[in-house]
């Protein structure tokens, strides 16, 4: 047998399509110049199957992609499109005359059902090469299937609907069992729910469907030569495996709603479209006698699926007597008729044919198409060949249609990834709604064609429609670039004269206040959009001339916000005494520098307000620039109007913790002038640390003083450290006051007592006040009655002064019976820091002849040795290896001179011929230096014991293998 589906497209079939439609349209702009719309490929497509088979083809059905075909009278072919080169055959093992007469196969391409002219049907799987009869449905006639798509899969197809010759409509469900091939029977059961009837009794079930609304609701529909019938009706939730019994039930007693024609095919034959795999179809074509009744499906109504019904007459070339159509195929937006010899495309929307395809006489006739619902693929056979229809680009044109239709929504959907036929949709549109007075829509419609911006601009002026003008204008400057600078400046200062020109007529007229109020808010959206807001501030200059010949000062303000020429707003508010305005844009926008500017003059109009928004700002103001308002201000207000300036003040010290001089300077006059109870607390909370105040100290004591507040200046004099000033100028306030300052200089008590004695002077020459004279001498301990004597004049009695002098006299008793004490410590002391000495002088130890070296543990008599008063014992060589590298670097470097010193004294002479007495002076000088280097060296290696001493705690930190030496020990130990 020969290969099948190795494709190619038949050079031999010729191609009757109907001219696609070409346009020239003039676009001075960006245009399409001789765009030609469409190119020459036709909507569909036709390639033959490379196949010649060895019977002829009686019939043939395509599923998800499954293709099984019957030949002659006992033979199966099942083809997976997806591997082509593996074609299966099956045999049907029929020894009769029984001949295939229908083939149907499901949504899955799974259950293969094959109804014989003998009233037998026969049952194939995907997955089995064995043919099975089904027995119960022996008898029937079987001419049409409703698959269930909602509970089938591939082994069971779920309960689904059979129509056969005589009207009646069955339930079945085909199962194939698990273990082995089939079960004794593959068909569960068969019983029959409903017969279909036409007015002269039963009539043959043409075609039956299954699909599945909203909140599970049912739709059936059911077909015979000239019925329609729908079936509706609710399966219990869980029990969708019983069956569609319940459905039928309902009208058991009554028929269901149908559509009836009167003309009669013999047959019908229905197909739908479906959008995408497993979703619900979205339309209908049902191929009856009197033409095509095409419409959509609605899920949501209650009673019929049907929706919006129109039935497409049959062309004029088709007589049902003589070339009747044979099948139907829906595709989204056509429907194809098959003809004996040919092939015809109806479109959906307008009912012209826009296809058609001849067959040569050599196939044969055709006998039946077929379009796979997964892959969108048509498929016609004749006796000998095989066709498929490929769909490419169905919506090409579809654009043109609506358009014609004037449904320019639906046209412009389907070319809006193709500007030349958008352009033309949007022209037609427009010239449309121009002609039925709809300008505005026609305005916004022209704004997005290429054709040209003059014309169109006329057309609306002539018309005098300016409101439409304008609207065409602003859609025209949406859509400019940004790069069309001089278009973008011609358009906005039109759009601002016509809108300005618009709004004083309308102003003028009472009757159209709303109107005005709507075209205005239209104006000022129009300035302030972001889009225009470049355009606007470079050419803010021409703007401000259209607004000021018109004498619109509301709308010049107003573009001035959007501006942000805040300057300019404010001085017009200040200009017309509006200072609340004024001050409201300062406080809205937050500028400093004009804050700076407007504030002289809006505090002298409504100062408290004009503080309370410097206040708001906080610390995005600088008090600084500030206070030249203040100042001019102050100068020529009452005290209550000074005050808003101190509370602003006091803000900036307390609030923002200002540091600036100034600011604190400022205040202090303030006070001075007018708050001398606020100025003493001011400077004591700012303290007496010079370097901690703000304020200029010498400028507060001149401010003070000139103004005679001498307590702040005695203040002042402490944080000056000018004791003696402070003392003399708080004896003018207060005795009290004057002791306060008297106390101050701690470390000074020389000092200390000078200003104590200033204090009693006062008291007892300017007071002559005794008493007080004597309490200044139990306040101050410097103070004797000897220093104060000299104050009192000749003529006082001892009587006043008897009880401070005996106290005098007992503090003099007791500081020599302390002196006495502390000296005989000291002697008790040296007498016992003399009898360590001594003791020191003679204590020694033994060492035994078997005691080790701590260090090396060989005996210690050996060799040159140091004993430690902690009992530890090491050779000299031994100590001075463990202290050396715990060493500082200056000590290391001093042991290694001395060794070398000691090294040169210990060398032997190298002349044998000295005279005696030289020599003998040479050898006692060299002892000498030697024993003295020797102690310098003792004193660096046993300062202490290497164990006991600070060494062993400094090194508690340090590794016990150097990391340098690290890796060399580690390879040492392997």
């Amino acid at each position: 047998m020969a290969s099948i589906l190795d494709e190619y497209e038949d050079s031999l079939h010729r191609s009757v399509s109907v001219p696609q439609s070409r346009a020239t349209v003039g676009i001075p702009h960006s245009g399409y110049v001789n765009a030609r719309l469409e190119k020459e490929t036709p909507i569909f497509n036709k390639q033959r199957i490379d196949f010649t088979p060895p019977e002829k083809i009686n019939s043939l059905v395509v599923s998800s992609n499954q293709l099984c075909m019957s030949l002659g009278k006992d033979t199966l072919l099942r083809i997976d499109l997806g591997k082509p080169d593996e074609p299966n055959q099956v045999e049907l093992g029929r020894k009769d005359e029984a001949k295939v007469y229908k083939m149907f196969l499901d949504h899955t391409g799974s259950h293969l059902l094959i109804a014989l002219n003998t009233s037998e049907c026969l049952y194939l799987n995907r997955s089995v090469q064995k043919v099975r009869a089904l027995s119960r449905w022996k008898g029937h006639l079987i001419e049409s299937v409703g698959w269930n798509k909602f509970l089938g899969s591939e082994t069971n197809t779920g309960p689904i609907l059979v129509g056969t010759s005589q009207g009646q409509i069955y339930e079945a469900e085909i199962s194939v069992s698990e273990g082995s091939l089939f079960s004794t029977n593959p068909d569960q059961y068969f019983r029959q729910v409903y017969t279909l009837e036409e007015e002269s009794g039963p009539a043959p079930v043409c075609c039956l469907e299954i699909e599945r609304g909203l909140e599970g609701k049912f739709f059936i529909i059911a077909t015979t030569r000239k019925r329609l019938f729908q079936f509706v009706g609710k399966v219990p939730e869980g029990t969708e495996q019983q069956g569609f019994s319940s459905i039928f039930a309902v009208h058991a007693d009554h028929l269901p709603s149908f559509r009836e024609f009167p003309a009669n095919l013999g047959f019908s034959e229905i197909a739908f479209y479906t959008p995408k795999l497993r979703s619900n179809p979205r339309s209908f074509a049902w191929m009856m006698g009197n033409g095509v009744l095409y419409g959509t499906l609605d899920y949501s109504r209650p009673d019929s699926i049907l929706s919006d019904e129109r039935v497409w007459v049959y062309p004029p070339d088709i007589d049902i007597t003589v070339n009747k159509p044979i099948s139907i195929v829906l595709t989204q937006f056509h429907f194809l008729l098959l003809l004996p010899d040919r092939v015809k495309a109806v479109c959906t929307l307008n009912g012209q044919v826009v296809f058609q395809d001849l067959f040569l006489e050599k196939f044969g006739s055709l006998t039946r198409m077929i379009k796979d619902p997964t892959v969108q693929q048509i498929w016609i056979h004749t006796e000998k060949v095989v066709f498929r229809y490929h769909v490419q680009r169905e919506s090409r044109d579809v654009w043109k249609m609506y358009m014609n239709m004037n449904k320019f929504d639906l046209a412009k959907e389907y070319c809006k990834d193709r500007p030349e036929c958008l352009d033309i949709v949007l022209a037609k549109e427009a010239e449309h709604c121009f002609q039925n007075k709809r300008y505005l829509d026609s305005a916004k419609c022209y704004a997005l064609t290429q054709n040209y911006f003059e014309e169109i601009a006329l057309k609306f002026i002539e018309a005098k429609q300016e409101e439409a003008l304008m609207e065409f204008l602003i859609k025209k400057l949406s859509n400019l670039k940004p790069s069309e600078k001089t278009q973008t400046t011609l358009l906005t200062t039109w759009l601002t004269e016509l809108y300005l020109n618009w709004l004083g007529i309308l102003q003028g007229d009472p009757s159209q206040r709303n109107l005005y109020l709507d075209t205005r808010e239209k104006f000022r959206t129009f300035l302030s959009s972001p889009k225009n807001k470049d355009c606007l501030f470079n050419n803010r200059a021409s703007i401000y001339e259209l607004l000021a010949s018109h004498g619109d000062t509301e709308h010049m303000v107003y573009f001035a916000v959007i501006m942000q020429d805040y300057e300019r707003v404010v001085a017009h508010h200040c200009q017309h005494d509006e200072y609340d305005e004024a001050l409201n844009v300062l406080s809205r926008h937050r500028d400093e520098k004009l804050f700076y500017k407007f504030s002289p003059v809006l505090i002298q109009h409504i100062p408290k307000k004009v503080v309370d928004a410097w206040i708001s700002m906080g610390s995005r103001l600088d008090a600084r620039n500030l206070i030249p308002a203040l100042v001019n201000y102050s100068q020529s207000a009452s005290t209550q109007q000074i005050n808003e300036a101190i509370r602003y003040m006091e803000f900036c010290v307390y609030q923002l913790e200002e540091a600036q001089q100034a600011i604190h300077n400022y205040l202090l006059s303030l006070y001075a002038l007018c708050r001398p109870d606020s100025l003493l607390s001011y400077l004591e909370q700012a303290g007496t640390n010079p370097n901690r105040i703000h304020y200029d100290l010498k400028y507060a004591l001149r401010l003070c003083a000139e103004h005679g507040h001498h307590r702040a200046c005695v203040h002042i004099y402490k944080v000056m450290e000018l004791y003696e000033e402070a003392v003399d100028l708080a004896l003018q306030v207060d005795v009290d006051l004057a002791k306060s300052c008297a106390d101050l200089p701690e470390d000074d008590e020389e000092l200390r007592k000078k200003l104590w004695l200033k204090i009693a002077r006062h008291v007892v020459q300017e007071e002559k006040d005794v008493k007080k004279a004597m309490a200044c001498l139990s306040s101050c301990a410097l103070l004797k009655i000897e220093d104060v004597l000299p104050f009192f004049p000749d003529f006082v009695t001892i009587d006043h002064f008897k009880e401070a002098i005996c106290n005098s006299l007992e503090d003099y008793n007791k500081h020599i019976e302390e002196l006495k004490r502390e000296m005989e410590e000291a002697t008790q002391s040296a007498k016992r820091i003399r009898e360590d000495i001594q003791e020191m002088r003679n204590k020694y130890g033994s060492v035994e002849p078997q005691e080790k070296c701590a260090a090396c543990d060989f005996p210690l008599l050996n060799r040159p040795f140091y004993l430690f008063l902690c009992g530890h014992m090491f050779h000299y060589d031994c100590l001075l290896q463990a202290v050396f590298p715990n060493l500082p670097a200056y000590k290391q470097a001093k042991l290694e001179d001395l060794q070398k010193k000691l090294a040169a004294t210990s060398q032997p002479s190298k002349s044998h011929h000295r005279p005696k007495d030289a020599d003998t002076i040479s050898l006692g000088k060299g002892q000498q230096s030697r024993e003295q280097i020797k102690a310098d060296i003792d004193d660096i290696v046993a300062a202490e014991c290497v164990y006991c001493g600070e060494l062993m705690i400094r090194s508690i930190d340090k590794p016990f293998i150097d990391p340098q030496k690290y890796e060399e020990e580690m390879q040492s130990w392997l």
